[in-house]
């Protein structure tokens, strides 16, 4: 069986985070890991505490992963401080981590900033070079490429600049801020959009945890980078359509909609 690690935090209502992206990975069919860099509380409605591991743990947890059941793709999520992000980036390095999906969680959809100017700067610095792909939302691509995009023709160029800028292939995810739900993948000179069907669901938590677990799942079981982002469209709205309704706020997918069988 082909294997994943995700090194995200922990979300205690499941729908996002460390939760999703395991779900997720089972769904796609490949052995999940994980390397958590924060306990949080939350739920549907928000997010109520947050616990970070030390930079020593986080580092013995990837050790421990590498050195025993080494991951085909690996998919880094939120991580809030600079020593953590050093510690990511010295691990996938020392180790020669391959097929790496980087989530740049720092701009929430409504604009919100979730990590510190200093954090941001060291995972441009150390973390984007690296990365096989990166998917940032609109904010965190205006945040990236330093334009505001308000149209797809902003998306070309804000992607083009990133890639420009680390190297790395971009998956500039359109949302309803821009497009519903197409997402444009550069790479090379080269773009191509991912479209996606309208979904109305109010239940949308975790979904770019989901989207990035996916495609680094489909990249771990050997697909190419287009197949992986395609597949991964399709999982993700079959997760949406499934209609889950969780919770007071905005619930969680159905991660398991096609999972069927004895147990």
């Amino acid at each position: 069986m082909n294997t994943a690690l995700t090194i995200a935090g922990s979300d205690s209502s499941g729908g996002a985070g460390i939760q999703a992206d395991i779900k997720t990975m089972i769904a796609n069919g490949v052995y999940a890991m994980s390397a958590i860099t924060a306990l949080t509380a939350q739920n549907t409605t928000g997010v109520t505490g947050i616990m970070e591991v030390t930079p020593e743990f986080l580092a013995l947890e990837l050790d421990a992963i590498f050195t025993d059941i080494y991951p085909d793709a690996v998919k880094t999520g939120m991580v809030s401080s600079s020593e953590l992000i050093n510690v990511i980036a010295d691990k996938l390095k020392e180790y020669k981590a391959k097929n790496i999906v980087v989530d740049p969680v720092m701009v929430a959809t409504s604009g919100a900033k979730l990590i510190s100017d200093d954090a941001i700067a060291t995972l441009k610095k150390r973390l984007l070079p690296i990365a096989t792909l990166i998917t940032p939302n609109i904010p965190e691509a205006n945040v990236l490429s330093g334009i505001s995009i308000s149209n797809e023709e902003d998306m070309i160029e804000a992607a083009k600049r990133i890639y420009e800028a680390y190297g790395c292939a971009v998956l500039c995810k359109g949302g309803h801020q821009i497009n519903d739900a197409n997402d444009l993948l550069y790479r090379d000179g080269d773009y191509m959009w991912f479209k996606g069907k309208r979904i109305n669901n109010p239940n949308t938590h975790g979904t770019g945890c989901t989207l990035s677990s996916a495609i680094a799942s489909n990249l771990a079981k050997g697909k190419n980078l287009d197949q992986s982002v395609n597949q991964a469209k399709i999982y993700i709205s079959g997760a949406l359509e499934s209609g889950l309704d969780l919770g007071e706020g905005s619930g969680p997918l159905d991660h398991g909609f096609k999972i069927d069988g004895e147990y």
